[in-house]
């Protein structure tokens, strides 16, 4: 019988560092109610939103992806040789193929480490997270780099009022690497399918293709372009109530209470979804709670990423304290795990 040899297994991971990346348009409510039929009051109760960031033209995605790359790696003291696996998680990259990552990893100068992304919405980074748990723990990888980053503003109309008003551009990145001693929870993740129409988009590129130019020529007021959309109530409803019992699902797989966190950072989707989600799992009032919504808007991917990086600056001392991130969105999808705070 033929032996295989076998990878040597890691016992432990954590982060080691976290970047961001915010882009220098700041887009007010005042500036959104020129779009649509709102106020700055109704937005700030509403959602607790004041401003969100928007990328200019001449800014990608993937300009977005490397400076938030650079920063946690710069962060964590690692080059782009040491990087071995590169996680890109978004939902606003211009191209089915190839990845972003790809032309990522290049860029840091990992290359040939294995790279690619991650279609999982606002849950793409706790899903890039577990993924890079895993790669770690099983030796197949000793440094990788996630990142979560998104230029949404690609993919709205503005005019569109169940969502376009919400979102902003930004991207945030982690290196996950080996430790003496555990720095990230088992995850909690899933996915319900049921739902899937209810954070979607308003045209496939198939519907674009198909479509007869010749007789339906494009008019002023034709709006073919892929755009986002959702059904607001519902994806509140589920937020709010579901998510609260993964997280608490998260706590217990990682062995700790509430009482025991440092931090709590939910995706950035709407401040009375976190503010609830609170109340609900009875998180104490020591708990810094994330509410980088509040001048970011749901920046989907990068939202995780981009309010650690808030925290971490605002409140240094909560270096080394654990940490909830609860991921949920489009799909619909969620992932929860509990981390060390680099």
């Amino acid at each position: 019988m033929v032996t295989l040899k076998t990878t040597p297994v890691q016992k432990y991971t954590r982060i080691l560092g976290v970047g961001e990346a915010r882009p220098d348009v700041v887009v007010t409510n005042d500036d959104v109610c020129q779009w649509i039929d709102s106020s700055d009051e109704w937005i700030r109760t509403r959602t607790g939103i004041s401003t969100r960031r928007r990328a200019g033209a001449d800014t990608s995605v993937f300009d977005l992806a490397l400076e938030a790359a650079q920063d946690a790696m710069s962060r964590a003291g690692v080059s782009g040789e040491q990087i071995d696996t590169v996680l890109v998680s978004t939902v606003s990259h211009p191209y089915a193929t190839p990845s972003l990552a790809t032309k990522l990893a290049d860029a840091i100068g990992a290359t040939p480490a294995p790279a690619y992304d991650i279609s999982a919405a606002c849950a793409g980074y706790c899903y890039g997270i577990a993924q890079a748990d895993a790669l770690v723990k099983a030796g197949t990888a000793g440094m990788v780099l996630v990142v979560g980053a998104e230029k949404l503003s690609d993919f709205i109309d503005n005019s569109e009022r169940s969502i376009s008003f919400l979102l902003g551009d930004g991207a945030g990145a982690a290196v996950v690497g080996p430790s003496d001693h555990p720095g990230i929870s088992p995850t909690v993740w899933g996915s319900d399918g049921s739902k899937w129409e209810t954070i979607n988009m308003t045209h496939s590129m198939l519907e674009v293709r198909n479509r007869d130019w010749a007789h339906e020529p494009v008019t002023a007021e034709d709006k073919i372009w892929p755009t986002l959309y959702q059904d607001g109530p519902s994806v509140f409803r589920w937020a709010v109530w579901e998510m609260a019992k993964v997280a608490q699902e998260a706590l217990e797989s990682a062995g700790i209470s509430s009482e025991d966190l440092g931090a709590f950072i939910p995706h950035q989707a709407n401040m009375r979804i976190i503010d609830q989600m609170v109340k609900t799992l009875k998180i104490p009032e020591h708990v810094a709670v994330a509410r980088d919504i509040a001048e970011m808007g749901n920046t989907s991917a990068a939202s995780i990423p981009l309010a650690t990086c808030r925290l971490l600056k605002e409140q240094p001392e909560l270096s080394g304290k654990p940490a909830l991130q609860i991921g949920f969105g489009a799909g619909l999808v969620f992932a929860a795990q509990v981390i060390i705070l680099p």
